[in-house]
């Protein structure tokens, strides 16, 4: 899997609400480059735990809606004496 990467104005929000959360939860200020640092670090090490996760996601949905999808094909079949 590639790096995350995100778009300038992505990270920027992202930092700042590090940010606010270590100010609101923890009571203590985080610089712009701490922040980003956070961010990069959790990125790196656990980006890939929750695209895995994602992947998992949608393709238990996919086979969810494939089983609905085949179920209906047999309901389609009609009877017939050629089988």
């Amino acid at each position: 899997m590639a790096s995350i990467e995100f778009s300038i104005e992505q990270k920027s929000r992202i930092v700042s609400e590090i940010q606010r959360y270590f100010e609101r939860e923890l009571e203590q200020e985080i610089g712009d480059f701490d922040a980003e640092f956070l961010l990069d670090f959790f990125s790196e090490k656990v980006g890939s735990a929750y695209y895995n996760q994602g992947l998992n996601d949608a393709r238990q949905l996919l086979d969810e809606k494939l089983d609905t999808i085949t179920e209906s094909f047999y309901e389609l079949e009609k009877v017939t004496d050629f089988d």
